[in-house]
This record gives C-alpha cells, sequence and structure tokens, in this order.
C-alpha cells in the first residue's frame, strides 16, 4: 500500500508541477472521492488558487468565465460518473467560443468498467469532437518514464488548449483506491522550467499585404465589420485602418470597439436599426467587406452580409478557424487582427475624405437621436431603456457579462458609443441562456466591478451558481430584467400562433426571486420606477457581495416599444437616402 501511495503522489504531483510551470493559476473543483488525490494536491499546490463549486454544471461555467477573463488556461476537476457528464454544456461552450479549458475527469479503473460497478460511465472520448485534444491517462506507477509521461501530458494539454484555435481540452485519470496521496513533507519542489512551449502569432507576408492595399485602396464603399473580439490593442488598430480607408465600422457590443478612451465618429453602432429599414435600399450596398471576429449579434447584419455575397468579402482570423456561417467570403486571412491592421494601416496612403464613410455617420447620428428622443418619452420600467439608461449610470471600466436572448440584442441597439473603457462579455458560442449566472461570477475574480445583465429565464436556469458568490464572497450586481417568461418570441413567428404561444413559449414562472436571493445572502432590490433603478445601481456599488436588481417588465410592451422605434427609424432612415440619391 506504502508503495502505491508514494507513486501516486509522485505521478499526480508531476502532472501539476507540469500544469503550474505552464502558467496555470486557477483551478475548479467538484468534490468527489474518486478525485481525491488530485483535489488534496491542487489545494496543497502554495501557488495555485482553488474554488469549489458542488454543483458540476455550475462549477464548469465558473470555470469558463476564469478562462475568458484572464485569458488563461482553467483546470475544471470533479468524479467520476455522470459528474463528468454535467461538464458538457460548458465544455461545447468553451470550443465554440474558444476558451482554453483542462477538464479533468477521475474515472474507475480499468478493472471495474463496464462491469457494473457504481459511479462507472464510459468517459472515454465523452466530450466528441467539443475538445481539441483527449487523453486517457495512464494508471500511476512509480517509474521515472511515468513521473515524465504525466508531467509532459501536462504541458501538452496546456499547449492544445493555448493553441492558435484555443479551446478545452480532456484527461481521463483512471485511480486505484486507496485514494489518499502523501501531504507530508511538502509535496512540490522548487523546479525551473524544465519544458514549456513557445508559440508565435500568425501573420501574412509583406507581398501578401501589398497586394491586399492594393484592392482596397481603389474601393470608395467598404464596410469593416467587428464581431465579438477580445485582442488587447485591437480597438485602436481597427479604428487606423478605417481611418486610412475610409470605410465605416459596423461595430458588435462585443467587439470591444463601442467603448473606448478613443472612439472615432465612424465607428457605428445603430446599423441594427438601420439595416432593419434600409437592407433592400441600394444606397447602402457596399463594394468590399472587411470581418474580424465572431458573427454578429444583429440579424439585420448578418442578412446584409449574406445579400452580398457577390463582392469581396475577406475575413481575418488568428485561430486558424472558418467563420463564415453565410458562405459569403472570398478570402480567408490567418493572421494576428492586431498585427493585421497595424500592417496594412502602415502600407496605406494619407487618410481620404470618404462621402460614403459620412453617410453612414449621418445614419448612426440620425438613428440614435430617434432612439434618444424615444428614451426620453419612456416614462414605464422597458428592457431597451434599462441598458440605454445603465451605460450612464456605469463606473469607468466596468465589465458588463449580458445574457442571450433579449439582453444582448437590446445591447446591440441601445449601448452606443462612450468613452467608459467599459468591457462588453457574453457566451455567444452557442448562444444559450444556461449558466450565465456562473459564467459572469467565474469573471468577476478578474474582472471588477461586474455587472450581470440577464433575463428571468436564464437568471432561472442558473440559480445554483449563486452559491459561488456567497461561498467565494464575490461581488456582483445582477440586473435582472423580468418579463416573467421568454421574452425574445414575441418578436419571432411563433408568435402569431396565439393557441399554444404561452404555453410552448411564453413560459411563464411567477417566481419571486427575492427569496432565492436572500437564501444565498445576497441583497435584493424590485424597482418600481426610473429613478429606482438609477439609485438601486449607485447603491449597489457601495454594496460587497451579491446584488441582485429586479427590473419587472411587460412582454407585450416591451415589443410594443420596440416595434415603435423601429418604425420610427424606418421613415427617418428612408426619407433621408431618398434626399440623396
Amino acid at each position: 500500500m506504502k508503495q502505491h501511495i508514494e507513486a501516486l503522489t509522485q505521478y499526480l504531483v508531476a502532472f501539476i508541477t507540469g500544469l503550474v510551470q505552464s502558467g496555470v493559476k486557477d483551478v475548479v473543483i467538484s468534490p468527489g472521492s474518486r478525485s481525491t488525490p488530485l483535489a488534496l494536491l491542487f489545494a496543497e499546490h502554495r501557488e495555485l488558487q482553488t474554488y469549489i463549486n458542488i454543483d458540476e454544471r455550475s462549477a464548469a461555467f465558473f470555470a469558463l468565465g476564469l478562462a475568458k477573463s484572464s485569458n488563461k488556461p482553467v483546470v475544471l476537476l470533479c468524479t467520476s460518473g455522470t459528474a463528468a457528464a454535467n461538464f458538457f454544456p460548458a465544455v461545447v461552450e468553451a470550443n465554440l467560443s474558444r476558451v482554453p479549458l483542462i477538464v479533468l475527469t477521475a474515472d474507475r479503473p480499468h478493472e471495474l468498467r463496464d462491469v457494473g460497478a457504481p459511479q462507472a460511465i464510459d468517459q472515454l472520448h465523452l466530450y466528441g469532437n467539443h475538445v481539441r485534444w483527449f487523453s486517457e491517462m495512464a494508471l500511476p506507477e512509480e517509474s521515472v518514464s511515468a513521473v515524465k509521461y504525466a508531467k509532459t501530458a501536462a504541458i501538452r494539454a496546456v499547449k492544445e488548449a493555448t493553441s492558435l484555435m484555443k479551446g478545452p481540452v480532456h484527461l481521463n485519470f483512471p485511480l486505484r483506491e486507496p485514494l489518499i496521496p502523501q501531504l507530508e513533507p511538502y509535496p512540490f519542489q522548487e523546479e525551473p522550467t524544465s519544458r514549456m512551449v513557445e508559440a508565435g502569432s500568425l501573420q501574412i507576408s509583406n507581398k501578401s499585404a501589398k497586394k491586399i492595399v492594393d484592392a482596397w485602396q481603389k474601393v470608395e464603399k467598404g464596410i469593416i465589420i467587428c464581431g465579438q473580439i477580445d485582442e488587447q490593442g485591437f480597438p485602436q488598430a481597427v479604428q487606423n485602418l478605417a481611418k486610412k480607408l475610409g470605410f465605416p465600422i459596423l461595430a458588435d457590443p462585443l467587439s470591444q470597439v463601442r467603448s473606448s478612451q478613443q472612439v472615432e465618429n465612424f465607428v457605428i453602432d445603430s446599423y441594427d436599426a438601420i439595416l432593419k429599414a434600409t437592407l433592400e435600399m441600394e444606397q447602402l450596398k457596399p463594394e468590399l467587406i472587411i470581418r474580424f471576429g465572431g458573427s454578429p449579434v444583429s440579424k439585420p447584419l448578418s442578412l446584409y452580409i449574406k445579400k452580398y455575397d457577390n463582392i469581396p468579402q475577406y475575413i481575418i482570423d488568428s485561430g486558424e478557424g472558418w467563420r463564415d456561417p453565410q458562405n459569403t467570403s472570398t478570402m480567408m486571412i490567418y493572421s494576428n487582427e492586431v498585427s493585421f491592421c497595424d500592417q496594412i494601416t502602415n502600407l496605406l496612403p494619407s487618410p481620404k475624405e470618404s462621402k460614403w464613410q459620412d453617410m453612414w455617420m449621418e445614419l448612426d447620428n440620425r438613428t440614435k437621436d430617434i432612439i434618444s428622443s424615444q428614451m426620453k418619452l419612456e416614462s414605464e420600467l422597458e428592457e431597451g431603456k434599462a441598458v440605454y439608461e445603465l451605460i450612464n449610470l456605469l463606473p469607468m471600466q466596468s465589465t458588463v457579462f449580458v445574457g442571450n436572448s433579449m439582453p444582448i440584442r437590446d445591447f446591440d441597439t441601445f449601448f452606443h458609443k462612450n468613452e467608459k473603457d467599459i468591457c462588453i462579455m457574453a457566451n455567444r458560442g452557442a448562444n444559450g441562456i444556461d449558466g450565465v449566472v456562473s459564467t459572469a461570477l467565474g469573471a468577476s475574480i478578474y474582472k471588477r466591478p461586474m455587472f450581470l445583465v440577464i433575463g428571468d429565464l436564464s437568471f432561472f436556469h442558473d440559480l445554483n451558481g449563486l452559491l459561488l458568490a456567497k461561498l467565494h464572497k464575490l461581488n456582483i450586481t445582477i440586473i435582472v430584467l423580468n418579463n416573467d417568461g421568454g421574452g425574445i418570441f414575441s418578436y419571432l413567428p411563433q408568435s402569431a400562433e396565439e393557441k399554444h404561444f404561452e404555453v410552448l413559449f411564453g413560459t411563464p414562472t411567477g417566481l419571486n426571486y427575492e427569496h432565492a436571493v436572500k437564501m444565498y445572502h445576497g441583497h435584493y432590490t424590485k424597482v418600481l420606477d426610473w429613478q429606482g433603478y438609477a439609485i438601486a445601481i449607485q447603491e449597489a456599488l457601495s454594496h460587497e457581495g451579491l446584488n441582485v436588481i429586479e427590473v419587472p417588465t411587460n412582454r407585450d410592451k416591451n415589443h410594443r416599444a420596440h416595434k415603435a422605434l423601429w418604425d420610427l427609424v424606418s421613415r427617418e432612415i428612408q426619407s433621408f437616402l431618398q434626399d440623396v440619391q
């Protein structure tokens, strides 16, 4: 038995040492028996920060948020059986969002598999093609080669998770009893980095860059579209490029281009409302589309991209992926986005005057004037105005995590350019409503102050995540836009099926969230008017811990208000474009 414990300890110590030397700092653990030796050794390591979460699904999304905000790989550990299956939704999101997670699942040894042993399921390739790499780890041995193998596996796991196309990896650990490793004396040694992976970034050749410049500088009516991207230096780099080209930038709220110390007038943030009104108008037909980042939130913008599939469309991607759901690209350029912008900008001549760019700026200004006027007239609580007012109330350098369905769409419409350097985050890989509370709480470790704007169904879906705020004393302000159901379905064709709409799509719950918030020792406020909304947000900034602000709204009224706004924008924009024909 002593020999087994020594072998177990040396093997797992080597593995954890490889992780730490490769840059891992955070570990999220869901308690369990089979994972005991890994959990104890992670907790024992002096350079690692461990977070405990009882609910595996919540734990996985929490780890996702940690990795998204730190831009570093995060370890996620659980025991054997269905615990590992509960990681699946977050693994899917990490895969599609390119987030580095290192998923470790403890498992029964081979002799206890497929023989009716308790808490044993087939964990081999459990996450299928949703991970960058899978390894069934060898059973712990005492040999020198086994220890080297364990450390190398850890280093490779980090490499695979943080390569150009970042994402999750999965290592499955079969472990035999006894499961208690040696913790005395301290098992980890101070070691110099023995084996690391040095990775560079993609960049195109000067010859290729000059060809691109020759093609682009001849174009008068170009568009730059920025989807979800969080690359340091990108907002300024892409604006420098747009200035030289004389092209407007259609900036998704997740592009981080709308809110920075220097936001140019040619950054267009009302394109969703504009394109709802003008998709068929020839005055907005581009001659070239340049795209950065993930797919935009806006459906009208996606339709705009698809409509002009007969013009050159360039997609620049540092991850060597294939971000082209409309199948409209004419050239994929694999390069770091910031390096690409700088490279092309430096080869372009001086900035040029652009009537095309001026027209887009005028459209943007007119649209925002209408939105501003409508917001001033809106006296009742309404979801669009809740987003519009929030931007004025947020402190500098805040982070807002935004829930899917209607909240992210309202941010697309109502989150306008500002110099507050506000970071907008969301889970837009699979666009799910699950795990959003937990992800935001994970992100709050590195992004402060943290605000979460979420719908009531998504909030309900991840109430378990609130435990993280209590256990780890995390600070977050959650704004729940409560229309008592699935508000987005009111905007979809299903809304015409009145007979079954409420039961199948509206799905009202009638829940009182005050009780749930208090169960997790949070501070709860239900606002009744806009003055109360502003006061609640200001007070939340002085309350440490969990703050939940509920904004009750009406689904039908929200739908009518949005439709009335779009109708006003449509009339104004079409009138303006007819005048400039």
